[in-house]
């Protein structure tokens, strides 16, 4: 299993008046059993986004000392000036315009300060074809630390390296279109049968939609047989994603599926900030060969 959670963000997460960015490395595996999405009746070609990608994701990369937000009594990269506790975590980290899951959060104490890293996923990293991080951006989550009620929702915050000039922008989009409309693009990349909790569908998203969209499912079925889908992404208006359908090893097996094949999703697709529904797709169905 890939090591996820090997590249971190010292800047981000540091509570102390100075700024520094330290990105770590870690060995991966290259992809398995990967099948490529094609339509019902045309084969397309999908290329394998993660060949050819540095293992040392934005090695190099560093940037100025700067405070990254400052706002009701609140300094990052600063001392606490509030007389509350404080926990801090993030709604959402976007590296060179892709929305990459972090594992932060920390609490600061009334008064006090502290040093934490924010860790990001290597493995999304690595399947947007993400070598030299030019862009951080953050939107930080704080909150009460006593009754986790919410105390600011933070504007954006930008962070630009010293590889701004030459970070990768490129969509990772290569594959089966599964749903373009409205500014909501869809795209079947492959099927990962041995992924680490079964089988997973890796879709890329874009949303030019001119809102906030998250992005789930229902009504899976896989060579014929319906299975539960643990999915679930959000993509703020004009970033991409790299997400998985993860379907359960178990789900497989009580159906006796040894290959996938045939496979059928409806998107329900909603606006993350009203929970306003956009719309339901509809069965979509596409083949993996």
């Amino acid at each position: 299993m890939k090591n996820k959670w090997v590249r971190k963000i010292g800047v981000i997460a540091t509570f102390t008046a100075f700024a520094m960015m330290a990105i770590g490395s870690g060995s991966t595996d290259a992809a398995k059993e990967n099948k490529q999405i094609v339509g019902a009746d045309t084969e397309q070609s999908v290329q394998d986004e993660q060949e050819g990608i540095a293992e040392e994701t934005g090695k190099g990369a560093s940037i100025e000392e700067q405070i990254l937000l400052e706002q009701d009594g609140i300094k990052i990269t600063a001392k606490n000036n509030t007389e509350k506790n404080i926990g801090v975590g993030c709604n959402a980290l976007i590296v060179n315009d892709y929305m990459i899951t972090d594992l932060f959060s920390t609490s600061v104490a009334a008064g006090k300060k502290a040093n934490e890293v924010m860790y990001m996923s290597s493995t999304e990293l690595e399947a947007a074809g993400i070598s030299n991080i030019g862009q951080i951006e953050v939107y930080f989550h704080i909150y009460d630390g006593d009754n986790f009620e919410t105390i600011l929702d933070a504007d954006r915050v930008v962070i630009q390296t010293s590889q701004y000039e030459n970070m990768d922008t490129e969509n990772s989009q290569d594959g089966k279109e599964l749903y373009n409309q409205d500014g909501i693009r869809i795209v079947g990349k492959y099927v990962d049968e041995g992924s680490f909790w079964g089988t997973a569908v890796l879709l890329y998203i874009e949303n030019t939609s001119g809102r906030n969209i998250g992005v789930g499912c229902d009504d899976m079925s896989i060579n014929g047989f319906m299975v539960t889908p643990y999915f679930s992404c959000t993509v703020y208006d004009g970033k991409k994603a790299l997400d998985d359908i993860t379907i359960m090893s178990s789900d497989l097996e009580q159906n006796g599926i040894e290959s996938v094949d045939e496979l059928e999703v409806n998107f329900h697709i909603y606006d993350v900030d009203s929970y306003e529904t956009i719309t339901d797709t509809g069965a979509i169905t596409f083949s993996a060969k």
